[in-house]
């Protein structure tokens, strides 16, 4: 990965977990290690990560937080930054984030501002951090009335995906994943939506083949994009944020899975939130209708849902109005054309948002 302010490792594989002390040795991490996991991660893959770091002579401690984006919260930073400061950590110490993106968001934020920044390892484990979160630099935590507005760029110094982790997911958190790594296909690359729709089956069941080819061509998109504009500064980072301003609405009008019977994770707030940037591309004249339903076909053959019933769609709109990438009061949307062509438009008519919205909130 080759970003304006930093170059790293990246390895995705199959049991690459064995090989992490080897991999931080080699970066030339081996002072003190720090993790930071969730509780249900690390009970599969604590132990095994700390053997992998004491067996290359890293010294080891683990910190955990409550699984779910609650924890992603400045409070549970604060308490990492308690435990730290008991610690005695130092700057050239490593944060090693291990989990789901609620993890390497929470744990990079954290590595990014204690002492000015600590080196930070992202191990992820869902398929959601493999292709996105982990990759990039974006470090973040939530504010209560908008998901990821307190945060940073900051790189980290090294990645490692084990993909044989996938197979320990729960469905539902596994199917989540699966909307960043389309959403990567339907907006820079027709081979990798053709690869999906072709070897749908095998990637489904985590055959280890075509499921680490898919992810590893995955991260190259975005970690182009990444080295073209890592700040997005000129615009082209943007279009990596295809299918997310419906989708962080949606989180913090349901309060990040707070209210009763309206939790979503994320890769499911995205799948419907593409589907209603498509519906908006059609309605503006942009995207014909079968590539509409081929989107649609696709989300829903990966076990995504492209509607939402009973979130209360002005709470859906008023959460836009806060999305980062507002501009003079105007939202900026990544729309697509075609199957690998973008554009951005900030013109979008309030009547077609509140009618794409009523297609996917029901």
């Amino acid at each position: 990965m080759r970003a304006a302010s930093a170059t790293y490792p990246v390895y995705i594989d199959w049991n690459a977990l064995f090989d992490l002390g080897l991999r931080l040795r080699e970066a030339g991490l081996t002072a003190q290690a720090y993790i930071v996991s969730d509780e249900t991660v690390f009970a599969g893959y604590g132990k095994q990560v700390e053997a992998a770091l004491a067996q290359a002579d890293i010294p080891v401690a683990s910190y955990t937080v409550p699984p779910g984006e609650a924890s992603k919260s400045l409070d549970t930073a604060a308490a990492i930054y308690d435990w730290l400061i008991q610690r005695r950590a130092e700057r050239g110490h490593v944060v090693v984030a291990l989990g789901g993106g609620m993890v390497t968001d929470l744990a990079g934020y954290v590595a990014a501002t204690y002492l000015r920044g600590l080196p930070l390892v992202h191990v992820p484990t869902s398929l959601l951090a493999m292709v996105d979160a982990a990759i990039g630099g974006k470090v973040a935590v939530n504010h209560p009335q908008a998901k990821n507005t307190i945060g940073a760029f900051y790189q980290p110094s090294l990645v490692l995906a084990d993909v044989a982790a996938l197979r320990s997911l729960p469905p539902r958190e596994l199917t989540s994943g699966w909307a960043e790594l389309i959403k990567h296909a339907l907006i820079l690359d027709p081979d990798l939506l053709a690869f999906l729709e072709e070897r749908a089956g095998g990637v489904l069941r985590l055959e280890p083949e075509p499921t680490t080819e898919a992810i590893r061509r995955s991260v190259a998109i975005k970690a182009k994009i990444v080295s073209e504009d890592e700040r997005e500064e000129t615009g082209r980072r943007t279009v990596l944020n295809y299918g997310h301003t419906v989708a962080h609405a949606i989180e913090a009008a349901t309060e990040y899975g707070r209210l009763p019977g309206q939790g979503f994770l994320h890769g499911e707030a995205v799948a419907i939130g593409m589907t209603a940037a498509a519906a908006v591309a059609r309605r503006m004249g942009l995207l014909s209708a079968d590539v509409e339903q081929r989107q649609r076909d696709l989300l829903e053959r990966f076990g995504l849902p492209t509607r939402a019933e009973g979130v209360d769609r002005t709470a859906v709109l008023a959460a836009m109005a806060l999305d980062k990438k507002v501009r003079a009061g105007a939202v900026r949307w990544v729309l697509l054309e075609d199957v690998g062509r973008t554009v951005l438009r900030d013109d979008v008519p309030q009547v077609v948002v509140e009618d794409a919205l009523g297609e996917v909130l029901v």
